[in-house]
């Protein structure tokens, strides 16, 4: 219930304009956000790269209503690659589609997506494509497959354990190499197309991860390349402490080494994780959101983890 309570208001223009105005949601926001402002996520990136972790870069956006919001969208991605090779950090992006057109239409969201694609491709960098709900899930791999089809091979996806589809999903996609980004998934779903309890979204992300590893371990190991950018086959998203042990001793079992699977996470949550796993010798991505759009992706974090709702105590008793 609470999580759906969130994942309404992250929808919710009333909840939004009231949000957008408090001091003290934006306190609590921080926390998970960069910063508005490109630099701000620059920032964040360096300091996490002197960990030892990489980072994806993450302008947030979605839900584009016009082609030139989309347009707009797209040119703020391409500044944050070129950004990227300039501070010569350990880092690449992610994007979703709806933010570059997918709503308004598959050939302006196609068009957006290629300039992207071909920017990073000169600096020899990835972009990861986010999955959003499920009434975008096909119509995102068909663009997906497009892009591959247009000769880009440096485009991955993000596939979501809670849905039905995912495993039959992931095991396709596996077979055509794309590399994927394994999450339980963010999103309020129907019970028609998700799992709807945790203990069934578990069970599913495991069986996914095996699949991953398995696969990353055929495909002779492919790993993450020297300057960060290019990931490995198997990404597992995850801050859940008994999915990442699951898919550790998997993978120690099967023989994939460390370096040819990646855990990631997001920023502001389980630093602690983050840090712990990179000294073991395992390679950690965090995802670096940035941009003014930071309250739908805040709204689902919270629905995600409502025990952060008691990060604003201190905030509230001080006002």
């Amino acid at each position: 219930m609470i999580r759906s309570f969130f994942s309404y208001l992250s929808k919710a223009a009333w909840a939004r304009n009231i949000a957008m105005r408090s001091s003290i949601v934006w306190k609590m926001a921080s926390r998970f956000i960069a910063g508005v402002t490109l630099a701000d996520g620059i920032k964040v990136i360096q300091q996490l790269n002197s960990n030892g972790i990489n980072a994806t870069l993450d302008h947030l956006g979605e839900d584009t209503d016009s082609p030139e919001k989309a347009q707009q969208a797209t040119s703020d991605i391409l500044q944050a690659i070129e950004a990227i090779e300039q501070a010569g950090v350990r880092g690449n992006v992610s994007i979703k589609l709806t933010q570059i057109g997918l709503e308004i239409g598959n050939e302006l969201c196609f068009e957006n997506l290629e300039q992207i694609l071909e920017k990073a491709q000169g600096y020899n960098s990835f972009v990861r494509i986010d999955m959003e709900d499920s009434t975008a899930t096909q119509r995102t791999l068909d663009i997906l497959r497009m892009a591959r089809l247009h000769g880009y091979e440096n485009v991955g996806i993000v596939i979501q354990a809670y849905l039905y589809r995912s495993e039959e999903d992931l095991r396709k996609l596996l077979d055509e190499c794309f590399k994927i980004r394994l999450c339980k998934g963010a999103y309020t779903e129907s019970p028609k197309v998700a799992y709807p309890k945790m203990q069934d979204i578990n069970s599913s992300y495991d069986r996914c991860a095996a699949i991953l590893i398995n696969s990353a371990l055929s495909k002779n190991c492919p790993r993450l390349s020297t300057d960060g950018r290019i990931p490995p086959v198997a990404g597992l998203a995850t801050h859940d402490s008994k999915r990442i042990e699951y898919a550790k001793l998997y993978a120690e079992k099967v023989g994939l080494p460390k370096d040819a699977m990646e855990f990631q996470m997001l920023n502001g949550i389980r630093k602690d994780l983050q840090e712990q796993l990179a000294r073991e010798g395992y390679c950690v991505r965090v995802y670096v959101p940035y941009g003014t759009e930071w309250y739908p992706y805040v709204m689902r974090r919270v629905a995600e983890r409502p025990a952060d709702l008691l990060f604003l105590l201190p905030f509230i008793k001080l006002g």
